[in-house]
């Protein structure tokens, strides 16, 4: 069943809305924990595999801590600046998908809202929502699923 609005138009009307009524700070402030800026382990290997595994252990995280089953990691320079677990049952915030809370974190963490260069890992494609907050960011890569599918840049039109 194909939908008769474009992409955008949907981003637009209910896509976008969501993250800009959001209270920012709750999930993203408890995405890893008492202190989102803590430093973030790193995998022994800066490679798609090793930051793809990160996502899944992020989604098995979820998945224990009571959430829904995904998980996202943001990369830059080969370093992981921002991971998450889903936390939209935890927190009762139909924004807190684990792309989203994940790139809050890493702008955090990088004191921009602007993250150029960077990939995004996650355990499942990103929905429209948080494929337009990777475009925002600037995030530069989408990488997706058990065998990391390079889905190129993000995009508000598909």
């Amino acid at each position: 069943m194909s939908c008769p609005l474009s992409r955008r138009t949907l981003i637009t009307s209910i896509g976008c809305a969501p993250v800009l009524l959001s209270p920012y700070g709750s999930s993203a402030l408890a995405a890893a924990g008492p202190d989102p800026l803590q430093p973030i382990p790193q995998p022994a290997s800066q490679t798609d595999a090793a930051f793809i595994a990160r996502a899944f252990e992020m989604k098995q995280r979820g998945v224990e801590a009571g959430d829904r089953a995904y998980g996202a990691v943001v990369v830059q320079e080969g370093k992981i600046i921002g991971q998450s677990a889903s936390r939209v049952s935890r927190d009762h915030d139909a924004t807190a998908h684990a792309e989203l809370t994940a790139i809050s974190q890493a702008c955090r963490r990088m004191k921009d809202s602007r993250l150029q260069g960077a990939t995004l890992y996650s355990s499942s494609p990103p929905c429209p929502m948080c494929e337009a907050a990777a475009y925002w960011a600037g995030i530069a890569r989408l990488v997706y699923g058990q065998d990391a599918h390079d889905a190129g840049a993000p995009a508000l039109c598909g």
